[in-house]
């Protein structure tokens, strides 16, 4: 059963007190401000430039590439995580980004990878599975058996290949804390991102948002849709979204999720299978329609899209995919590729649909009534205030007082 009673709601109400006015009023717009290949292009340097466009545009926070010290370029195998020199630039360049950041009143997000850490010294079975010499210096009990360590046994799934981290361990987590502390106080982080939030318990993810204080949080808890044979992706995704909502009910509440139900059934629909797009209660499919203020929709990040392209958008139909989330309840990212390298058409379409969702007041909130869902039609009323449709299919609401305000290649907004 999905969260869809009062009683819920009731807990729901009171999760939301703990983040302060940021969850309280849903007005979060987010972008992923890098790729995969952005390592490569001096990048503290080059977001510091696009600082006033990302503020002008609406976005409330951006989330920054892994910061600390990585033994791969785009910093997803940390190793010092005290060390603010990577790939991305210098700590003297990072620390001028922020203040950027902070003068235009964009919060920068972290990508907090704390799942594995890469080991500075061979322990237990002739394995890198020390951290000597370097600030939080552990020994093999930092790192679970089932890794190669001398900890307990992984609360999630295992990252293969690299000792990953064991957070049952109470000086483990004292020291990430006290890390976590530090990026927020002293290097000037405001958010969290919780890199591959599958692999430890969300109990802990509580504890560090409970002790850190960010003044938002997101958890990548990435699993799989259901497939049938083909494969085909299932209609009822309500187990996958029921995966990610008890992610975030563990945490307390006190940390969204991006809501990978909402993009895999969305990327599904825009091919021909609008009809996708409403659940057998009439809500939307994803987590969105459970759970709206905690769900985090997008189209892409580094992983689905970039030059990984592990489970790409159709690129034919991003913009009907922006036109749905920037639309609807939730908690909508923009990828920096659409914004920035897709061309200036693109990047005017999605400030088009910023302006409106944030002058017609849209929030992670809004309700939302699902008009048609047809196999080329799909269309919306938003916070009666907006109306929709994305799809082949002509239509256009009823009634004077619905003015047209943008449209595009198979998408149209009205607001009254």
């Amino acid at each position: 059963m999905g969260y869809l009673n009062s009683a819920y709601d009731e807990r729901i109400q009171g999760a939301d007190s703990f983040n302060g006015a940021a969850l309280q009023n849903g007005r979060e717009i987010l972008i992923q401000a890098f790729n995969w290949e952005s390592h490569k292009h001096d990048w503290w340097k080059n977001l510091e430039r696009k600082i006033p466009d990302i503020a002008k545009s609406g976005f409330t926070s951006a989330w920054l590439p892994p910061a600390t010290h990585s033994f791969s370029p785009q910093g997803y195998l940390p190793q010092n995580l005290y060390s603010l020199d990577s790939s991305y630039g210098s700590e003297y360049l990072l620390k001028g980004l922020l203040e950027k950041m902070q003068q235009y009143k964009v919060r920068a997000m972290a990508d907090i990878v704390i799942n594995h850490r890469v080991g500075t010294t061979r322990g237990h079975g002739g394995r890198y599975n020390r951290y000597d010499w370097i600030p939080l210096a552990w020994d093999e009990h930092a790192v679970t058996s089932c890794s190669g360590g001398l900890g307990n046994l992984s609360t999630g799934d295992n990252f293969h290949g690299v000792p990953n981290i064991d957070h049952c361990q109470p000086f483990v987590r004292r020291d990430i804390i006290g890390w976590l502390q530090w990026l927020r106080k002293s290097v000037g982080f405001q958010d969290f991102r919780f890199d591959f939030a599958k692999g430890y318990a969300a109990k802990f993810v509580k504890e560090y948002v409970e002790e850190a204080k960010p003044i938002f949080s997101v958890g990548e808890y990435w699993d799989t849709c259901n497939y049938t044979a083909g494969p085909r992706l299932d209609y009822n995704q309500d187990s996958h979204r029921q995966r990610i909502i008890n992610w975030i009910d563990n945490t307390g509440g006190h940390c969204a999720a991006f809501d990978f139900t909402t993009k895999g059934i969305l990327q599904e629909a825009v091919k021909g299978e609008l009809w996708r797009l409403r659940d057998p209660q009439g809500k939307p499919p994803g987590v969105m329609g459970w759970w709206s203020s905690r769900a985090v929709t997008f189209i892409d990040n580094h992983d689905t899209g970039s030059t990984q392209a592990h489970w790409p958008f159709p690129s034919g139909h991003i913009m009907e995919g922006y036109a749905y989330i920037l639309t609807h309840p939730g908690i909508p990212t923009v990828f920096y590729d659409h914004f920035y390298d897709w061309g200036d058409s693109n990047h005017n379409q999605i400030v088009k649909l910023l302006d409106i969702r944030r002058h017609q007041d849209i929030h992670s909130r809004s309700s939302i009534r699902i008009l048609e869902a047809r196999p080329d039609l799909y269309a919306a009323i938003i916070g009666e205030k907006v109306c929709m449709k994305i799809g082949d299919g002509s239509w256009c609401p009823s009634g004077p007082e619905w003015k047209l305000a943008t449209s595009g290649h198979r998408y149209a907004v009205w607001h009254k």
